[in-house]
């Protein structure tokens, strides 16, 4: 049993490829895939009931704990979304002839291929194959960003790559130096496995240790989009399709932040807490102001999105710095409730591109007007993402605050929550804009079919819900983070 629990998240997606590989991208391969994504949330479900007291593993390769278990939930739950809504958008591109079959079929290969790595990312029981899989999403979401073969986008492709591969190849020279130490600790087959490092980070060289950390927060923190490697982020996620935004957003980024989580249990074991804590709230709260500042400057929408994504991610940084048990699940919590919101707002924003063929403010405005249930679904994304109750960020940005007070992060916060007020602001005035702004008369009509709706609904439904209720995820987050901090 605990083999399959552990192997069908990664056919699962793996086989929807291969199904798209063979008979191209059509209503039952679509299908297909969705259900492939639907496996990784209820297998993660399942797991939640099985892990909250320890972890199940097969051999040396995979492991599962209450992490992965949450991970998979969101990895399953934004991707079924994402490839819902991606139906929709390459009927929409194939009608038009912007696309072709076969990049059709390339790009339903290519969403599975990366759903699988992120998967592996997160069940993985040794953080070489961690790498290996964080990597893997770089080579598959490459083409996915550059899908369109406009100029822009393969600007953004190539952007994307070389900063990534620089943050990879800075996180792949950390996992160099963890596994020297970890050898030279005593270990020898899995000297990077998770348990085999957090046995011996006690004994791990101190100085090796601290560069390699250094070297694993800028690496990894390159993936999450923390400042200083963050400016790929923006481009990458304004030019993908809308369905491929959501997936990075809302779940690459986070994935990318559970592996850091990963590394950060070790070393603040090796060196304590208070190493990676002043890197984490000093990448933090420069990431928060630059997407504060950059919000207020932005024309695009999609790319006001991705840097609401950064805030965002800041806002996680600082949770990590805190570290305690309450900061810990609550940073869960904002992970899974930004991953639901922020498709919402991605696919949303993908219909309006559709409609007027282009990303500016300016041009998009009276949205709830034109279409009320656009609208809607739009502006309830916005109240999702803005942390405003009955929605889950409302809950999860509280209980980051109190954590971190806890901690005795006082300026810290004060400082965080002045920038995300300054975030708040821009995106209410961006917002407001395209929801109320007077259109001109020759905006185009907006219509929205039932089947484009739906994932949006569905999307903002469970967000809701989780804000109301977290019910048995609760515990599960509560033991991620119990399993993440220890005794500390």
């Amino acid at each position: 049993m605990t083999t399959f629990l552990l192997t069908a998240p990664l056919l699962a997606p793996a086989l929807a490829a291969v199904a798209v590989a063979l008979f191209g991208w059509r209503r039952s391969t679509a299908c297909a895939s969705i259900a492939g994504a639907c496996v990784l949330l209820v297998i993660g479900a399942v797991l939640t009931t099985r892990t909250h007291t320890g972890h199940l593993a097969a051999g040396h390769v995979l492991r599962a704990d209450a992490l992965a278990a949450v991970m998979l939930i969101v990895i399953g739950a934004v991707s079924s979304l994402a490839i819902w809504a991606s139906i929709n958008y390459l009927d929409v591109e194939l009608g038009r002839g912007h696309t072709t079959a076969r990049r059709a079929r390339q790009y339903g290969v290519l969403v599975n291929v990366f759903i699988t790595a992120m998967t592996l990312a997160v069940i993985a029981n040794n953080l070489g194959v961690m790498w290996v899989a964080v990597e893997a999403t770089t080579v598959a979401t490459a083409f996915l960003v550059g899908h369109r073969r406009t100029r822009t986008s393969l600007e953004a492709t190539w952007k994307y790559v070389i900063i990534c591969s620089v943050g990879i190849a800075l996180a792949f020279l950390g996992t160099v130096l963890l596994y020297y130490a970890s050898l030279h600790a005593g270990a020898t087959a899995g000297a990077l496995d998770i348990d085999a490092l957090t046995a011996r980070a006690g004994s791990l060289d101190p100085g090796v240790t601290r560069l390699a950390a250094a070297l694993l927060l800028l690496g990894y923190g390159t993936k999450v989009g923390l400042a200083p490697f963050h400016t790929w982020l923006a481009d990458a996620h304004s030019e993908a399709p809308a369905p491929v935004s959501a997936l990075m957003s809302g779940v690459l980024l986070s994935v990318a932040f559970s592996v850091l989580l990963r590394v950060k249990s070790v070393i603040d074991i090796a060196l304590g807490p208070t190493f990676l804590r002043v890197g984490l709230i000093t990448v933090g709260l420069l990431t928060l102001l630059i997407a504060g500042s950059l919000l207020i400057l932005q024309r695009d929408y999609k790319r006001m999105l991705a840097y609401s994504s950064l805030e965002n991610m800041g806002l996680l940084a600082i949770a990590a710095a805190a570290g305690s048990r309450l900061a810990i699940a609550a940073l869960l919590l904002h992970v899974l409730a930004h991953g639901l919101g922020k498709s919402v707002l991605f696919i949303a924003a993908g219909q309006l591109q559709l409609a007027h063929d282009s990303t500016t403010i300016a041009d998009v405005t009276g949205v709830l007007r034109r279409s009320p249930l656009l609208g809607f679904s739009l502006g309830a994304g916005f109240v999702a993402i803005l942390g405003l109750p009955p929605f889950a960020l409302f809950a999860s940005e509280i209980a980051i605050a109190r954590g971190a007070a806890d901690a005795r992060l006082g300026w810290a916060l004060g400082a965080a929550l002045a920038l995300v007020l300054v975030a708040f602001g821009a995106v209410v005035r961006h917002a407001s804009t395209m929801l109320f702004g007077a259109s001109g008369r020759s905006a185009p009509t907006l219509t929205l079919s039932r089947s484009a709706a739906a994932p949006m609904l569905t999307g903002l439904a469970a967000c809701g819900l989780l804000g109301i209720t977290a019910g048995p995820l609760t515990r599960a987050f509560s033991a991620a983070a119990a399993a993440l901090v220890g005794t500390r």
